[in-house]
């Protein structure tokens, strides 16, 4: 197959002919130079014919037999490198030489891949990224050059430089599809970064000028902030033009978009899934995966962790390892508002060294998107990493932009994946961590709650809203999922609410004592356990199972102090605001009975016995003819509100709970990314291959990691 002439000719061929010759050669035994004008016919075909599956395969497993003989992975890349750099150079290039980098970025990335999720060590020499001593080459070609270095900078400085317009468009979608297939290797390994994973083209990416960093991550957060849309039915578009050299999209089908990740009917019409867009969605898919980037790096002993936001710096937590610096994360933390001035108001001239956003916009498109994983994490991580994008959020006065969509997904808990959930809800921590967060949040009043069934919410306030979202996450998170770090969190989320809890509705207030009443009732469960054991066998005994009981046991007793605190720091910081607080514990007031002599509850359960004795002595002392009305009680309690004096209660520490990132985020959120990244982009790779994560894929989603090129029609031989 590979036995072919060194020039191949285009006259008196036919299409198929032609194409099937020339990607014959590209595949086969036979190396062209890197001067050859084999590359200039090649990418200057007209992709346009479609192939069965199985011959995209073929094709594959021929390229990775011949590769390291004829480097053709290594010259069409440097090809593609050529082709974008007189795309950078020249703004007014013409439409052929952005149709060559085209062809030439999506031929790379289909043989690219085969080659990364079939890889058989952990050596780069295994893609043969360099070209034999031998090969003759253009004299402003050095050819031992680092070829990933090359192409890296190239795709990223075209992707950084160049805006995306209708001309350019087609080929920014395409360079980001590149970078998610070269960073792939990642799926090689597993979550803890090793000093033997071979990155090379992401190790490549990190070691760019930080200038040419910036601008990458402008652009990509530009694309998903302003979402451009292809113009459609526009002759100034060649690749879609239907004059007699077709566009490089017909040689795509339908069934190519599992890898193309372009399908055309995606492009033009309406699903009705909310505002998604090709291009935004891969730009943060890209833009994620480069911010958690970890390379470990093999150091001294004396050597520490460089990463001072993400790890400690007092010794090295993973042997003679550490961590090299993440530009992409850097950028990203230090970004800034493009509103302000260049010289903030204390006189520091910045000088460009940021990168500069605009966070109104910024902030819109997060709220418009957070039913998505991909827009969660990304505000995760601007409020985590970003203090300038935090402190933005915390003043806006529009917060049920953000809150709503995060209230309505948590209230749609059972439909959504644990880490989205969990993402959720360590947002809401780090938004609660500000007191004039959680006092904002009481004065917006929202007419109504559609989405909410399960009670009528009507003029219920946001903060009241968050309330009962928390405790509603807690509840389902007791009975379905049952992770510690999810009451956690909510139970910490809410501890920061309370002393500024203002005019909580009734239901609100009803829930958080049924809060107590349900974790005192698995609190119950699980004593009577324990004393069942230690009645049948004499002693508690050292088992597992005890000591699981006896954890949990614990976990439970520290839960209900928390809410316990909560209380009372309504009580102590908020009474006079709250009256249906009052109500809802003078209702349920019986729940904190058994509890009283409890050695970890009972000066709390004092002060609230306190609070209760203080009003139901005011109720016992008038005179009512029949039943008390609930109005009647509530009225009550506000004119008996203004005589509370909380000097005779004992004053607690305020609690007050700091969200604190693991000391190795990138083993959490690189699978998880990736997850999310092959699930969307409809990425399949080699199931055999993923190290990265287990792949236990639901049935319906399986086919996402079809094997190799499943359903891929491509042109062959």
């Amino acid at each position: 197959m590979g036995a072919v002439p060194s020039t191949p000719s285009l006259s008196g061929a036919r299409p198929q002919d032609t194409a099937g010759y020339l990607i014959g050669s590209f595949v086969g035994e036979k190396s062209f130079p890197i001067g050859s004008d084999f590359w200039q016919k090649l990418l200057e075909l007209p992709l346009n014919l479609h192939w069965p599956t199985h011959r995209v395969h073929e094709a594959c497993k021929l390229f990775a037999q011949n590769n390291c003989n004829t480097r053709h992975l290594a010259k069409i890349l440097i090809h593609l490198s050529w082709c974008l750099q007189e795309c950078v150079s020249n703004s007014g290039a013409l439409s052929e030489v952005y149709a060559k980098a085209v062809n030439a970025v999506y031929i790379s990335s289909i043989f690219l891949k085969y080659l990364i999720e079939n890889a058989q060590s952990n050596s780069i020499e295994e893609f043969h990224l360099s070209l034999n001593e031998s090969e003759p080459a253009p004299n402003s070609f050095k050819t031992d050059q680092n070829i990933e270095s090359l192409v890296m900078h190239n795709v990223l400085n075209f992707i950084g430089s160049v805006e995306v317009s209708p001309n350019t468009y087609l080929l920014h979608q395409e360079l980001l599809n590149f970078m998610l297939v070269a960073m792939s290797t990642q799926l090689l390994y597993g979550p803890a970064p090793g000093p033997t994973d071979m990155n090379p083209f992401i190790d490549a990416a990190m070691a760019q000028e930080s200038s040419l960093v910036r601008l990458v991550v402008r652009r990509l957060l530009l694309n998903y902030i302003i979402r451009p849309h292809i113009p459609f039915n526009s002759a100034s578009y060649p690749v879609f033009s239907g004059g007699s050299q077709p566009g490089v999209l017909q040689r795509v089908s339908s069934a190519a978009a599992t890898f193309v990740l372009l399908p055309f009917n995606y492009l033009v019409s309406s699903t009705g899934d909310g505002p998604r867009n090709p291009l935004a969605d891969i730009s943060l898919h890209v833009l994620l995966i480069l911010n958690y980037y970890r390379k470990s790096v093999v150091g001294d002993e004396s050597l520490t962790d460089r990463s001072d936001d993400i790890a400690t710096s007092d010794s090295l937590s993973k042997g003679k390892t550490y961590f090299s610096d993440n530009p992409y994360c850097k950028a990203l933390e230090n970004a800034r508002d493009i509103e302000f001035d260049r010289v903030d108001i204390e006189g520091n001239a910045h000088s460009g060294s940021h990168v500069r956003l605009p966070f109104a916009s910024l902030f819109d498109t997060l709220g418009m998107c957070l039913a998505d994983e991909t827009a969660v994490l990304l505000l995760y991580t601007l409020v985590h990493g970003n203090s300038d994008f935090l402190e933005y959020v915390l003043v806006r006065t529009d917060l049920d932009t953000l809150l709503m969509p995060i209230l309505e997904t948590l209230y749609n808990a059972s439909k959504r994946t644990s880490n989205h959930i969990y993402i959720l809800l360590i947002i809401l921590l780090i938004l609660s961590q500000d007191s004039s967060f959680n006092a904002s949040i009481h004065k917006m009043v929202l007419p109504s709650i559609p989405w909410y069934q399960e009670h009528l919410l009507h003029r219920t306030s946001l903060g009241s809203l968050m309330v009962i979202i928390l405790i509603r996450t807690v509840k389902y998170n007791l009975s379905k999922l049952r992770d510690l770090y999810l009451h956690t969190t909510c139970l910490a989320t809410l501890a920061n609410m309370a002393p500024h809890f203002h005019h909580l509705s009734a239901y609100a207030s009803q829930r958080l004592v049924s809060l107590f009443y349900m974790l005192s009732r698995k609190y119950n469960k699980l004593a009577e356990r324990i004393d069942d054991k230690m009645g049948k066998s004499g002693s508690f005994g050292q088992d597992s199972l005890a000591e699981d009981l006896s954890a949990e046991l614990h976990i439970y007793t520290d839960f209900l102090r928390i809410v316990l605190e909560i209380l009372n720091a309504i009580l102590t910081y908020a009474l006079p605001r709250n009256p249906e607080v009052i109500y809802a514990i003078m209702h349920r007031q019986e729940v904190f009975e058994p509890f009283k002599n409890h050695p970890r509850f009972s000066e709390l359960i004092e002060n609230i016995y306190m609070v209760l004795d203080f009003f139901n002595s005011r109720i016992d002392s008038q005179t009512h003819d029949g039943e008390w009305s609930v109005e009647k009680v509530l009225q009550l309690i506000i004119m008996n509100c203004r005589s509370w004096r909380v000097e005779g209660m004992k004053m607690f520490t305020q609690l007050h709970f700091s969200y604190e990132q693991e000391s190795h985020p990138e083993e959490f959120f690189t699978p998880y990314i990736w997850r999310v990244a092959l699930a969307h982009r409809g990425l399949s790779f080699n199931p055999s291959a993923i190290n990265l994560f287990p792949v236990d894929l639901p049935i319906e989603a399986s086919s996402r990691f079809a094997l190799n090129f499943k359903d891929i029609n491509m042109l062959m031989l």
